[in-house]
């Protein structure tokens, strides 16, 4: 069987964060199963006669479950095609990279995996704020505000978070992020700590909030934020403004 599947990373927006090896990936595929988050300036670097399947995720809305997105790489390489699964971001930051790597263990085809820049730090960055800074703090924690504190589905221990002295980077927040900073206040955590959100790391269209974690939150429902955006919490969200 020459069929085979790479998970590629796209990186956080701009098609010029992608790696040399993802672009290398991409024009070698014979069928690219894409997220809605990659750049589509990418898509056009596809080879000549490539199929392109978008599985993308909206928020609240139209999804592709992601057992037919397994069964989508698994019968695609079967076929005997080369299969680039393209994921916004890095495949293993948030991205159930992993469960599509499993399924193609499963089902006996190879798989390999091209890592993104995780807007997890990117997203940060690209803001001027580093997640870390020498005398200031010695780390980082990225979670997932996917699922609200108090949920019976969630496992971050946000009351443990809010004592940590470490940059707090959220993805996937932008629903939950009033109960998500109520939740690390009540922990213990500086209301005046200060934050920010970034909307679309990397497009054209990013844009900066800066505020405080008692304030974020307002901030943002007022300004009407939307995803994808990823919100830092700490001592570094006060810098490179």
């Amino acid at each position: 069987m020459s069929g085979r599947v790479v998970l590629v990373g796209a990186g956080p927006g701009d098609p010029d964060l992608i790696t040399v090896a993802g672009l290398k990936a991409l024009r070698e595929a014979d069928v690219i199963v894409t997220d809605r988050l990659v750049p589509e300036a990418l898509l056009a670097e596809a080879g000549k006669g490539a199929e392109i399947i978008p599985v993308g995720k909206i928020p609240r809305g139209k999804f592709t479950p992601q057992e037919r997105i397994n069964e989508i790489l698994v019968e695609q390489a079967l076929a005997g095609r080369v299969v680039v699964r393209f994921k916004g971001g890095d495949p293993f930051v948030f991205g159930r990279g992993y469960e599509e790597w499993l399924a193609c263990v499963a089902a006996g085809v190879p798989v390999s995996y091209v890592p993104g820049v995780s807007s997890s730090i990117a997203g940060a960055g690209l803001a001027g704020i580093p997640v870390t800074q020498r005398g200031i703090t010695q780390g980082y924690t990225v979670v997932s505000g996917h699922v609200p504190p108090g949920d019976e589905r969630c496992d971050v221990d946000w009351e443990g978070l809010a004592g940590s002295g470490l940059t707090l980077v959220i993805m996937m927040g932008v629903f939950h992020l009033p109960r998500i900073t109520e939740c690390l206040i009540e922990a213990g955590l500086d209301p005046q700590t200060p934050s920010a959100m970034v909307e679309n790391a990397g497009l054209p269209q990013m844009r900066v909030l800066r505020s405080t974690v008692g304030e974020i939150a307002e901030i943002a429902k007022a300004e009407g934020v939307r995803p994808p955006a990823v919100t830092i919490i700490g001592e570094v969200a006060g810098l490179g403004a």
